[in-house]
């Protein structure tokens, strides 16, 4: 395995970047890859969404770390964000997967989780560690954390699109694999 591939997976909203990192860890567990992290889901109520859960790869413990109707201080895009679900579920599991998997996932680095600076501090640190991850960010955002990534020259940023959905999961397993020339 390339053990300091940093694979950036960047696309629009909704368009699947999340459903996208599952089919890729899931081909990864089948070449026995151990893989961990935080993923992101949204959350909807009558067919409307209204918020977004954290969770843990490896031992799915989820929580609401952003929501219309939560009590927090801390309002981004219309939701109110709470930041200590965030740290106590998806940093974590993000530390945890930097000591324990083979691969670390970091679904998704967008506006809300960067309002947390145990969050920035946890994917700065796992990108630099000698071993892969796995990052989802919106093609659009522009904030300080997703600045520094792009500007890594250790970083191969692969963008989801409606074209190359089916096939980009092969491609990043191929690359973390080393069968890909990066």
């Amino acid at each position: 395995m390339a053990r300091s591939l940093k694979i950036g997976i960047s696309g629009t909203l909704g368009l699947g970047k999340t459903e996208t990192l599952i089919r890729i860890i899931d081909m990864l567990k089948e070449e026995g890859i151990s893989v961990g992290g935080m993923l992101t889901d949204p959350i909807f109520e009558d067919n409307r969404q209204v918020g977004f859960q954290v969770m843990d790869w490896r031992n799915k413990e989820k929580g609401v770390f952003a929501h219309l109707y939560i009590d927090t201080s801390l309002e981004v895009n219309g939701y109110n964000v709470d930041l200590d679900t965030l740290e106590e579920v998806g940093v974590k599991a993000i530390e945890q997967a930097c000591i324990e998997e083979d691969v670390v996932l970091v679904d998704e680095a967008g506006k809300m989780m960067v309002k947390s600076d145990k969050f920035n501090l946890a994917v700065k640190n796992a990108l630099n560690m000698d071993k892969p991850v796995i990052l989802t960010f919106n093609k659009k955002s522009r904030n300080p954390l997703l600045q520094d990534v792009r500007r890594r020259d250790d970083i191969r940023i692969l963008e989801l699109t409606e074209v190359n959905k089916e096939l980009l999961p092969y491609k990043v397993v191929e690359l973390l694999k080393g069968e890909v020339e990066r």
